[in-house]
């Protein structure tokens, strides 16, 4: 039985990761993980909610996430070890099943945002080999893509810091191409809308500032990511000194990219047929340079990197199935490793099926769009975790062993960041039922299996099976 399950005894003393990661590596990291999904396949969701003034969505979201990334700062310049909200929790509450909860919606908020990507990788290759993409055709191909996903999961191949540079380069490309074909179109007289930008379009049934909310909360999808950053700070050279200027500046860049991509798209295309298409900054780009052939190598550019978003959630998503089931809380059949490959191919498999159900569940569900329902339950997840962070922020204020030499942030911050986060949660904030509903029975499959799990250890006459140490969560085999 292992020291993590029995809590006997001293574990083997392991090794410490190699800081390999500088300033500037660690700024495209924080880029590169921000500048995905969300703005290339959500911006059309967006501005369905509110109209043209999409760009007032995402600058919310970026101060959301700015005043909790000011919680996640001290926290990690305070406890530089990897594992994130999970580690915060348990330190902050000790309570076993708030750390595990914890640690599973952030593994669900990885498969629902590797989903996410799989319906926009479809829809941009059908775009892209000029073919009318069918409701069957996009979730089968989305179906194919996470299966291919899994297999290179299996094969246990690891993300490099240079390949996330290269991904990091070719999302940015596409992004800057859009700006500059709004930049031509706007100095060029194309046709161009410019009271689009400050005009809200609201449903009858909304008010402006409930249309506002929820278009923030699914907004938001865009900007996370920068919490993945904090599981790197054991490879980060000097990360209470680094730590701070980088992620703000990472989260800064992000912000003015999102607004500048949005106002580009409102300004060029009508918000109806924004709000129609997967593909919008395809859209974009074809009204404001429409003798250029751009068109017809953005859609295979956004496939390039929304690839790097899912491979890289569903990484993370099976490791931390993978470590909950080494420790006891999840069936220990999920830990599973393959004898050649070094794989946890059981937890591949559980995290691929639950990506499957989703696809299927979304393909089918005639009454919202695909690409919002999981993407806004990506952000709901992961607002929840935010509001927990940033409670854990205060409570570990008590903390004086870590006491001095990190950053602090100010104490209205994160009260702020919990009140906020907890509002963008709640129904009050307009967000759809079909979030709720996906969320829940993701969250309720996790909760019975953590309970059936007690049970079976306890009919084991396993004792003190518990999460031990967070840090060994996402630690799956080489």
């Amino acid at each position: 039985m292992s020291e993590a399950v029995t809590g006997q005894g001293a574990p083997d003393k392991q090794p410490e990761l190699k800081r390999v990661m500088g300033p500037g590596l660690l700024l495209l990291f924080i880029v590169g993980d921000i500048l995905g999904t969300g703005v290339y396949a959500l911006v059309g969701d967006v501005a369905g909610e509110v109209g043209g003034a999409a760009w007032l969505p995402f600058l919310i979201a970026f101060g959301v996430a700015t005043i909790t990334a000011f919680s996640y700062l001290e926290l990690v310049t305070k406890y530089p070890q990897a594992a994130g909200a999970a580690l915060y929790a348990h330190k902050a509450f000790g309570i076993q099943f708030i750390t595990f909860l914890v640690a599973f919606v952030v593994m669900c908020s990885g498969i629902t945002s590797a989903s996410t990507a799989s319906r926009a990788f479809a829809a941009n290759f059908f775009e892209g080999v000029g073919t009318e993409a069918s409701k069957v055709g996009v979730a089968v191909l989305a179906l194919l893509f996470m299966a291919a996903l899994a297999a290179i999961n299996y094969r246990g191949v690891g993300e490099s810091v240079k390949l996330n540079v290269v991904l990091t380069i070719v999302e940015i490309t596409g992004l800057v191409v859009v700006i500059l074909v709004g930049m031509w179109a706007f100095t060029g007289g194309g046709d161009v809308d410019f009271s689009r930008i400050v005009a809200f379009e609201t449903a009858e049934d909304k008010s402006t500032f409930l249309a506002i909310s929820a278009a923030t909360s699914l907004a938001f999808f865009a900007m996370v990511g920068f919490e993945d950053s904090v599981n790197m700070a054991e490879e980060t050279k000097d990360p209470v000194k680094t730590f701070p200027k980088i992620l703000l500046t990472g989260l800064s860049i992000a912000g003015v990219v999102y607004v500048l991509i949005s106002i580009v798209a409102v300004a060029l295309v009508p918000i109806g047929k924004l709000e129609e298409s997967d593909t919008p900054l395809v859209e974009v780009v074809r009204a404001g340079a429409p003798g250029l052939p751009i068109d017809t190598i953005l859609p295979f550019i956004t496939m390039f990197a929304v690839s790097n978003t899912a491979l890289i959630n569903m990484l993370m998503a099976s490791r931390l199935i993978y470590g909950m089931a080494r420790q006891r809380v999840l069936p220990s059949v999920l830990g599973t490793v393959h004898p050649t490959r070094r794989s946890p191919w059981v937890a591949i498999l559980f995290t691929t099926v639950i990506a499957f159900g989703l696809i299927i569940y979304v393909s089918t569900a005639a009454s919202s769009n695909a690409i919002s329902v999981l993407g806004g339950t990506t952000s709901l997840l992961l607002l929840a975790v935010f509001a927990v962070v940033n409670v854990a922020v205060l409570v570990l204020r008590r903390d004086v062993r870590q006491a001095g030499g990190h950053f602090k942030t100010p104490t209205a911050l994160p009260v702020i960041g919990f009140l906020t986060s907890l509002y963008l949660v709640t129904p009050l904030s307009g967000r759809p039922s079909q979030q709720y509903l996906v969320a829940g029975v993701l969250v309720a499959v996790g909760v019975v299996l953590f309970f059936v799990t007690q049970k079976i250890n306890k009919q084991l006459g396993i004792r003190d099976a518990r999460i031990t140490d967070p840090t060994h969560l996402g630690s799956g085999p080489n």
